[in-house]
C-alpha cells in the first residue's frame, strides 16, 4: 500500500502563490511518476501537472503552463507543486497521484494513476 498526504492548500489571493506538498510512504512506493489533479466544484477531476522519476520529464496542463511548477526530492519521498499568479477559477481540491507502474510518461489521465491522496482545498480570492 502507498500513502499520500497533501498539504499546503489555503486561502490565497489573485496573483499570489501557494506551494501544494504531496509526501508518500508505503513499503511498495517504488519509483512513480507523480501527478497533480484538481476537481472544482460542480466540475470533474482534471490533470494539472506530472513528473517523471527522475524529475527530468515536467508535463503541465495547458492553463497552467508557465505559473505553475511541479518538482520532487525522492529523498524526501515528497512532490511539489508551486502555483504562482494564482487565479480564481484555481479554486479546487488539489489531489496528489502515484503512477507505481511507470516511472516516465505524459500521463494526464486519471485512470494511469493507482495512488491518490485525499486532497487539499485551494481557494483563491479575487
Amino acid at each position: 500500500q502507498v500513502q499520500l498526504a497533501e498539504s499546503g492548500g489555503g486561502l490565497g489571493q489573485a496573483g499570489g502563490s501557494l506551494r501544494l506538498s504531496c509526501s508518500a510512504s508505503g513499503r511498495t512506493f517504488g519509483r512513480p511518476v507523480m501527478g497533480w489533479f484538481r476537481q472544482a466544484p460542480g466540475k470533474e477531476r482534471e490533470f494539472v501537472a506530472a513528473i517523471s522519476w527522475s524529475g527530468l520529464s515536467t508535463y503541465y496542463a495547458d492553463s497552467v503552463k508557465g505559473p505553475f511548477t511541479i518538482s520532487r526530492d525522492n529523498a524526501k519521498s515528497t512532490v511539489y507543486l508551486q502555483m504562482n499568479s494564482l487565479k480564481p477559477e484555481g479554486t479546487a481540491v488539489y489531489y496528489c497521484a502515484a503512477d507505481r507502474a511507470r516511472t516516465v510518461g505524459a500521463l494526464t489521465s486519471l485512470n494511469d494513476y493507482d495512488s491518490w491522496g485525499q486532497g487539499t482545498q485551494v481557494t483563491v480570492s479575487s
